[in-house]
């Protein structure tokens, strides 16, 4: 009989999307409550799952602490780990001095492989369980990712970054074999356990109109996999785009020209969207992602969360290391609280942790294996200590209600806050 795990504390459940109905409405904490795991997935939430749990069941006991989905990370660049935090330049100015250089360093398998597990290991320890990344264009960093995600049982979402102008010669490929390499990594990792395949232009700037159309055709030829890559993160960047494109209606009709709009495309950044853009992403149901610590340290900008996700805009959250200056999503919904009050608008903590989880889940379109806690889905899980250092915990101890508590953890906590961590059922981290 496989072994069951109890899980006591209080539990966060989601029951729809709370920037498009009452926070209250959508999401709540199940106080003092519990979860129940059995093999990879979640068998029961709430007091049925202590009816459910039987004699033998193993307890792991977390009470007063927050029991909630592992976090997803919608948008990242693996590659750039060891340059994160690299100090003072704009958006291309900051990718010829520290990003190239460093990517160039991963066509060495090696090199890869270490960069990849530093990677998975730092993100767990900061209680992310998913992740979307772009990697290099050296098809070896793709597997380096895949085959780290895989042996930690991580649902990963990666593709080959594909660039065939304006990057250094070591990093720049063709259209052919931009296809080439791409479908050959599709082919391999689509669907294999829990590895999805993105089809990954860098940006509109690094590939030219035909490279972009022979990734348009790939993702034709495959439309199950996602398609990932930037839009409208800097306003000098638009205006290159202007000058490379001039023909394009706006920034997103290079994408869309070319094959590469859809409903499981994935846009990050989005901050300076025309009306026209804003419109489209909305009718195809396509994803963009917010990247608070990354537009903040770039100066690229305050994405407008609040008005794209209250009109029912697909909207994900992410690091987006390492232009992001932190690995911890804690640290990127206090980032993106920040930037929402700087337009404004207050965001409720149940806003704050749905995006990080369960919303970031639906951008990737795996909103039927993680990022909820419910029966049947992924047992990929976080658990947060609302006290995990004395200037939170003496916050916490003044608390008039359990959401009262959480708060000071979302704006202050890091890695010290993450109690434990598991991945499809098992603990990786903590798990007492």
């Amino acid at each position: 009989m496989t072994l069951r795990h109890l899980l006591l504390g209080h539990v966060l459940q989601f029951s729809g999307n709370p920037f498009t109905m009452p926070w209250d409405s959508a999401v709540r904490i199940l106080e003092n409550s519990a979860l129940l795991i059995e093999g990879t997935q979640i068998l029961a939430v709430g007091e049925a799952a202590r009816t459910a749990a039987g004699p033998d069941a193993q307890i792991h006991d977390h009470t007063g602490q927050l029991i909630l989905p592992g976090f997803v990370d919608a948008h990242a660049h693996y590659p750039q780990t060891a340059m994160i935090a690299s100090w003072g330049k704009r958006l291309i100015d900051w990718l010829n001095t520290y990003t190239f250089p460093e990517e160039i360093r991963l066509g060495d398998p090696a090199y890869a492989n270490a960069i990849a597990n530093r990677y998975l290991d730092l993100v767990l320890d900061h209680g992310t369980t998913s992740v979307a990344s772009f990697c290099t264009i050296h098809p070896g960093s793709v597997d380096a990712l895949f085959e780290g995600a895989e042996q930690r049982g991580m649902a990963v979402v990666a593709g080959k970054t594909c660039m065939d102008r304006n990057a250094p010669d070591a990093l720049q490929d063709t259209a052919q074999t931009a296809y080439d390499d791409s479908k050959a990594l599709l082919t391999r990792w689509h669907g294999t356990g829990r590895a999805i395949y993105a089809v990954t232009p860098r940006f509109s700037p690094t590939s030219t109109p035909e490279q972009l159309h022979a990734l348009g055709a790939l993702w034709a030829e495959h439309p199950d996999a996602l398609m990932q890559t930037h839009l409208s993160e800097q306003v000098d960047e638009i205006a290159w785009v202007q000058d490379l494109y001039p023909d394009a209606r706006d920034y997103l009709d290079t994408y869309e020209a070319t094959g590469l709009m859809g409903a499981r495309g994935i846009y990050g950044h989005a901050i300076h969207l025309t009306p026209r853009e804003i419109d489209r992403l909305r009718e195809v149901g396509a994803a963009v992602v917010h990247c608070p610590t990354s537009n903040t340290f770039i100066g690229s900008g305050l994405f407008d969360l609040m008005g794209l996700a209250r009109a029912d805009q697909v909207v994900g959250l992410a690091t987006d290391t390492g232009g992001g200056s932190s690995f911890s999503m804690l640290r990127t919904m206090a980032a993106a609280y920040e930037i929402a009050q700087l337009r404004g608008e207050a965001v409720h903590a149940a806003q704050l942790l749905w995006l990080a989880t369960a919303g970031s889940a639906a951008a990737l379109h795996r909103g039927d294996e993680i990022g909820t806690l419910a029966p049947g889905l992924a047992a990929d899980i976080c658990v947060l200590d609302l006290a995990s250092i004395p200037a939170i915990a003496q916050r916490a101890h003044e608390a008039a209600h359990v959401w009262d508590a959480v708060f000071p953890t979302i704006m202050m906590g890091d890695d010290r806050a993450v109690a434990s961590v598991w991945v499809n059922g098992q603990p990786l981290r903590g798990g007492n």
